[in-house]
């Protein structure tokens, strides 16, 4: 639609290609889609243009999908998609090309939340795929009001740390929705702790409690985060096979020590028998929150205030740097009124900083915003910030090479 109206030059939008900022969205990993010409062959093709794909769950519907309250918040959202602008400098969104209808008839089904149940029996709603990385990070609005209306108590994801889900969802996804969690679970693992203590990843089978010293200063940048949204916080070790007892033993005295909740969650092999200590642990700690979450920033802030307060209470970065390109576009989106939105960094999970080398906690480090995308229609401004790609490539030895089939019919290398 937004393709054949620019190729009319008689249209009413007399729309610009060279401002259209709406990306393709595709679950493959392929490096070679992410910046592409599009308007290839002739007249029929649409205008010449670059453009470029965005991975499924970086897609703005997905963002719009998950944030949405009902049909009527959906369309709306969806119409407030910012496209791009005209010849002479008045912004487009979706409403404009009468789209947002369409657009909510194809998400009739999918807004519904998915009632499915675990090998217990227990219900579970599964509703979003927003990845927290570089996008809001969590499931749906409409499953996790579901959820509150049908138990006692609701125990949601928001994934990849403090630094992103946990950031996110409050300063997204429970400002937009007004809710407030009683508690919040840090899920932490002995191989992670040992890796951000320096550990590489094929000996973290190895007992090293050195590592684990070191490494826990991670954890503590994280329960430091939760503390300043104003929310208690219980620690899960998360119990691996390969995990020693000692090792096992130091993180829950750490924890204790600092006066922290913590337990350990054996669920992968006991099942829910495996977590009950650490169900009785958030139970505690839910009846201790005497007050709701307190936000990083205000909406009414500037973006780049925004993203320097994050910056510094969340990832406990001194500064941040724009790029030329960043600049530049910032001034565009404030003179729109993208301004009062929130902010959604895009952000590698494998460190604090922008930078996925610097393991632990690093100091004295600056995030650096290479560019901006805005998700007008979810609601958000997206910095992204040093090398983070919207669009993943495959690693240099991806699992298809172990993949195959024999003259049978049988497969192998899948599990």
């Amino acid at each position: 639609m937004i393709d054949n109206d620019i190729q009319n030059k008689d249209s009413k939008l007399h729309i610009d290609p060279r401002t259209v900022l709406w990306k393709r969205v595709m679950d493959m990993n392929d490096r070679s889609l992410r910046n592409i010409i599009t308007g290839l062959g002739g007249k029929t093709g649409g205008f010449l243009r670059e453009t470029g794909f965005n991975i499924t769950a970086a897609s703005e519907v997905m963002a719009i999908l998950c944030l949405a309250e009902d049909f009527e918040d959906l369309k709306t959202r969806l119409g407030n998609i910012y496209i791009g602008d005209t010849f002479d400098g008045k912004p487009v969104f979706a409403r404009d090309l009468h789209a947002e209808g369409a657009m909510a008839v194809l998400l009739k089904d999918a807004i519904k939340p998915n009632l499915a149940q675990t090998l217990e029996g227990n219900p579970a709603i599964i509703h979003g795929g927003p990845f927290a990385n570089i996008a809001q990070g969590t499931n749906s609005v409409l499953a996790t009001k579901m959820a509150l209306s049908l138990a006692d108590y609701t125990v949601t994801e928001a994934g990849f740390g403090a630094d992103l889900g946990a950031e996110k969802f409050f300063n997204i996804k429970c400002r937009s929705a007004k809710i407030s969690p009683q508690a919040v679970v840090i899920v932490a693992t002995v191989r992670a702790l040992k890796y951000h203590g320096g550990v590489s990843l094929k000996n973290l089978e190895e007992e090293n409690i050195k590592a684990l010293e070191e490494g826990v200063q991670n954890l503590d940048k994280h329960l430091d985060t939760i503390e300043h949204f104003g929310i208690p916080a219980v620690v899960a070790i998360n119990h691996f096979s390969t995990d020693t007892e000692a090792e096992i033993n130091w993180l829950l005295d750490y924890c204790k020590q600092k006066g922290v909740r913590v337990a350990v969650s054996d669920g992968w092999a006991k099942g829910s028998e495996g977590t009950e200590e650490l169900a009785q642990e958030v139970v505690a700690a839910v009846e201790s929150c005497k007050q709701n979450f307190k936000p990083i920033y205000e909406v009414s802030e500037s973006i780049e205030d925004k993203i320097l307060k994050v910056s510094k209470a969340v990832y406990g970065a001194q500064q941040i740097e724009l790029s030329k390109r960043a600049k530049s576009q910032l001034k565009r989106f404030t003179q729109l009124g993208f301004d009062q939105l929130p902010v959604c960094i895009a952000k590698t999970q494998k460190s604090l900083s922008d930078d996925d080398t610097l393991i632990g906690r690093p100091k004295d480090f600056s995030i650096h915003i290479r560019e901006f995308e805005v998700a007008s229609g979810a609601g958000f401004i997206i910095p992204i910030a040093g090398n983070m790609l919207r669009m993943p490539g495959l690693p240099s030895n991806p699992a298809a090479n172990g993949i195959d089939i024999d003259q049978n019919g049988e497969i192998s290398g899948l599990s």
